[in-house]
């Protein structure tokens, strides 16, 4: 009897060591994704892509709105748009997302797709302000399960998408040598230059003299 309870305690033991390295954490209690979490922090990809969301959520408005049913952009997400591509542009190792949201008028199947549509039009417009579309990513909608005012009625304020940072590009050269602190600041490094009010024609005329 001891003997039995033995081998099944080692097969038991053996079973749980055959799970693969990495494996996603879930439920079921396995390890994974606490160990990817770790070796993101420890390289500074996880507190840096924080840090740079931090500063979009800042610097850029995040947010654009839409008419009633409509994924039509007006001037006004156009122009919102206009100043998250030109950020997008500064950082091109890092990765976007948007997400679309409806208000809560109509079924919840039409309003995700809805609000699939409305992110897919904010990504087709900065993809033509330049910005790759491998870098961006229309997710799949929240529908009107997340809204900012909590009412059945029409709300503007609730038919919007939100761009945000997603995390880096791992291709990219800076990103495989881990160089997320150079990512993060190297703007501020060139903000630190003043800029010069000399016009290109005095410009020369000084370095003659």
């Amino acid at each position: 009897m001891i003997r039995t309870a033995a081998i099944f305690g080692i097969l038991l033991a053996v079973a749980a060591c055959e799970r693969e390295a990495g494996r996603e954490l879930n439920r079921s209690g396995d390890f994974g994704e606490a160990t990817l979490n770790n070796a993101a922090v420890m390289s500074g990809e996880r507190s840096f892509a924080i840090q740079l969301a931090s500063r979009f959520a800042k610097e850029v408005p995040t947010t654009i709105n839409f008419d009633f049913d409509s994924a039509r952009l007006d001037q006004t997400a156009r122009s919102v748009l206009d100043n998250q591509a030109v950020w997008i542009k500064q950082f091109p190792e890092v990765r976007f997302r948007v997400f679309g949201h409806t208000d809560a008028v109509g079924s919840n199947a039409y309003n995700k797709s809805l609000g699939l549509r409305r992110a897919r039009a904010a990504v087709n417009y900065l993809v033509s302000r330049g910005i790759s579309r491998s870098r961006l990513e229309a997710v799949v909608s929240h529908g009107e399960t997340q809204p900012l005012i909590p009412t059945p009625e029409r709300e503007r304020r609730n038919r919007r998408t939100v761009t945000e940072v997603s995390g880096f590009l791992k291709r990219h050269p800076t990103v495989l040598d881990g160089k997320y602190a150079q990512i993060v600041y190297r703007e501020y490094l060139q903000s630190a230059v003043p800029a010069t009010t000399l016009t290109e024609q005095q410009s020369l005329e000084r370095t003659l003299q």
